[in-house]
């Protein structure tokens, strides 16, 4: 969006959000997808946020958009077919409803699109038609980016627009903090998740009841819980930072409080490329953390005084990760500043990779993302690349070729043709683009060693 003159050397993403709306001009938001996150952002941006509208929902079922609008206390919408009344309806204040994403992403009367669906090929395309409108895109969606994400911040540099993920996600969280820890001048040297459990064998049939209870889709639940989506997050935040994995899966070392993990990874690693692991089981139970490193012992003494302990490896963290509210800054920044809440650096760093669940016969038919099948792991790109492995997020209906044992990495060549569409092409480009001999370790990129 255009913004006005007195806006643009606005300092405080806040205040320029107020300003917007006391001008009656917020940023107007189309969300793609309308399922159980999609349905807390629009019942925050119902609110609504100051500066911001949710202006239009695309959903395959419309009804879901309906509901979507109904909690967040909407009265009334429109459904739509075209972009003409698409645009006609937004500018008069009346948000809408269409079934095709498109309607949305070439209507002039939005500024951003937030897409939420989870899906990956679907999403792919979404992102590509805004990109082509010119449009900024916030991605609530880690399957697409850890795949992805670094061919589609190129594609979205091209088109002069932000791709983003958002804060209030795990990798949101601790880039936000990493990044103001850097600009005190700290050496940030690791960062992750703080996880309760992970069972890599989580399946849809163990996990129906507690998605029932909570209102949620059965495989989104079992990929939260079997390691996936844990994976896809450190994904997305080592290709943000360039922190690598030390070990396939990372080390998820179990401690009662977060502050311990300094003294848990591998001090040389932490020091070598940086690491992105998380940590299990330890309070406060929820949100980000990042490690940084101190060897001057009076800087040392400053931060024991602090009650940061001796160091030389100290941990910060947000006890708190909250999509649905904490979007809106992300929005703000995107629009008002161009500023990327967490965005690749380059290209991958890190991948996620299929590894089997239980044992697979040849001729079974992969289930993706939160199956039965299969479970994620994230690898360093070159340790990937290596085994030639086949990443989760294309993995669905491949066809197994051989049989795979339980636990082992399900490679390109055990399957039946590679995966195509245009998620899998841009994969390949990726590929390309940043391309590895056998056995090359990337160098860390500047980040991981210059703060």
């Amino acid at each position: 969006m255009d913004l006005p003159r007195n806006l643009e050397f606005a300092v405080g993403v806040d205040r320029a959000l107020c300003d917007l709306e006391k001008q009656k001009r917020p940023i107007r938001v189309a969300m793609i997808g309308a399922g159980a996150t999609g349905r807390a952002i629009a019942l925050q941006l119902g609110t609504p946020a100051k500066g911001i509208r949710l202006a239009a929902i695309a959903n395959r079922t419309p009804s879901h958009a309906e509901r979507a609008y109904r909690e967040a206390g909407f009265t009334e919408w429109r459904h739509v077919h075209s972009v003409r009344d698409a645009e006609e309806s937004i500018r008069r204040s009346a948000p809408v409803i269409t079934d095709d994403p498109s309607v949305l992403t070439s209507c002039e009367a939005i500024d951003l699109v937030v897409e939420v669906t989870g899906t990956v090929e679907p999403a792919t395309n979404v992102l590509l038609d805004a990109f082509y409108h010119g449009k900024h895109v916030v991605l609530v969606n880690a399957e697409l980016d850890s795949l992805i994400g670094p061919i589609l911040k190129t594609k979205a540099d091209e088109a002069g627009v932000v791709l983003t993920n958002t804060d209030g996600d795990e990798p949101g969280v601790a880039m936000t903090l990493l990044r103001y820890l850097r600009t005190l001048g700290l050496k940030t040297v690791a960062a992750g998740n703080i996880k309760g459990m992970v069972d890599y064998y989580r399946n849809p049939e163990t996990q129906k009841s507690f998605a029932e209870r909570y209102d949620q889709d059965v495989r989104k639940v079992t990929s939260f819980a079997d390691s996936t989506k844990l994976s896809m997050e450190a994904t997305v935040l080592a290709n943000a930072t360039g922190f690598h994995v030390g070990r396939r899966g990372m080390y998820g070392p179990a401690c009662s409080y977060v502050r311990e993990i300094g003294n848990l990874l591998p001090a040389d690693e932490m020091l070598e490329t940086g690491l992105v692991d998380y940590a299990l089981g330890a309070a406060p139970h929820t949100g980000a953390f990042v490690v940084v490193h101190e060897d001057s012992p009076l800087k040392q003494a400053q931060l024991a005084y602090y009650k940061l302990g001796e160091g030389p490896f100290y941990v910060f963290y947000t006890p708190f990760h909250l999509p649905h509210l904490q979007i809106a800054s992300t929005i703000g920044r995107a629009c008002i500043h161009r500023d990327a809440t967490v965005a690749p650096l380059a290209g991958p760093v890190c991948e996620v990779v299929s590894v089997a669940k239980r044992d697979l016969k040849r001729g079974e038919r992969l289930d993706g993302i939160g199956g039965f099948c299969t479970y994620g792991l994230i690898d360093n790109t070159a340790s990937a690349r290596d085994v030639g492995a086949l990443p989760i997020a294309l993995s669905e209906d491949c066809t197994l070729v051989r049989d795979i044992a339980k636990d082992d990495v399900i490679r390109m060549t055990d399957v039946e043709q590679a995966p195509d569409g245009n998620a899998a092409s841009l994969w390949r480009e990726q590929f390309a683009r940043w391309p590895m001999t056998p056995g090359e370790r990337p160098e860390p990129l500047p980040t991981a060693a210059a703060f």
